[in-house]
């Protein structure tokens, strides 16, 4: 059966004026109004649409894409508030609410918030909720160490950062491991770095391993070539210039500059390093 609040494939089984019919299983034939229709579609072609509620509560289908879909979190905009709670802005003709019962502290309009977006049974609608804690995943995580994530900043803390690692668990993001500004709702890939007994979940920005260091070695070899074969940077340069010139942290530079030197690519000096001529 077809999920509301999420891209579902589904086969046209009537097309009239204003728009197409699609075979919804057990929630009827449902209407892809005609402005939302991809050019040459028609009777027995099958379209992904994201199916929610429209105005009138009923089950309506579109080829846009929100923000956000069920089970996933995002950083969202408060647009309007009125008895029922607050209306979020989620990319969608029609507004996304956050009950009352399920905002943290009072949304005002023009705030922007990190929610998590949940399909209500009961009152047969989808919603979102800024109390975050209450959907994160509390099941053991089955990550491994250097994993590609997708994360989203949730909070600012003293140690660093509060990230929600792929619409499910609650990491952290060391301050000590960031040399760029940050903010919450913004998103990005980051790599696993511990999983510890209690599950919580330490997350860096910059990928581990022989073959991080290989990729980064190419990138200072070409920036040593475009400097005619020196550059005034060292193991002592601040870990934001060595983030500004190639995007990764000191001690993965560390790590680069070691092995280029063990390949004798490269030679330490005082202030500085100097690209090896390769031999005539």
């Amino acid at each position: 059966m077809p999920f509301i609040g999420k891209f579902n494939k589904l086969k046209v089984v009537k097309d009239l004026d204003f728009g197409l019919y699609l075979e919804g299983a057990d929630l009827g034939e449902i209407l892809l109004p005609r402005r939302y229709v991809p050019d040459g579609c028609t009777i027995d072609d099958e379209v992904d649409v994201f199916l929610y509620f429209d105005s009138s509560d009923r089950i309506i289908a579109t080829t846009e894409t929100p923000y956000a879909s069920v089970g996933e979190f995002a950083f969202l905009h408060v647009k309007t508030v009125d008895e029922f709670g607050a209306f979020l802005d989620w990319g969608l003709m029609k507004d996304l609410l956050v009950p009352f019962r399920e905002q943290k502290v009072t949304l005002t309009k023009g705030r922007s918030c990190v929610v998590y977006v949940f399909y209500d049974e009961k009152s047969n609608r989808i919603a979102a909720s800024a109390k975050v804690e209450k959907y994160l995943n509390r099941t053991p995580p089955e990550y491994t160490i250097g994993q590609e994530v997708d994360l989203l900043i949730w909070k600012v803390t003293d140690l660093g950062y509060k990230v929600i690692i792929n619409h499910a668990h609650h990491g952290v993001l060391y301050a000590n491991e960031v040399f760029q500004e940050l903010a919450v709702g913004q998103k990005m890939k980051g790599f696993i770095r511990k999983v510890r007994d209690d599950l919580k979940i330490d997350v860096g920005l910059f990928a581990t391993g022989y073959a991080n260091v290989k990729q980064h070695s190419d990138v200072i070899i070409n920036y040593l070539e475009q400097q005619g074969g020196y550059a005034g940077i060292h193991d002592k340069t601040a870990a934001e210039t060595i983030y500004s010139l190639f995007g990764i942290s000191k001690k993965t530079f560390k790590k680069v500059i070691s092995d280029l030197y063990r390949q004798r690519l490269i030679s330490l000096e005082k202030e500085g390093i100097r690209l090896i001529p390769k031999p005539a």
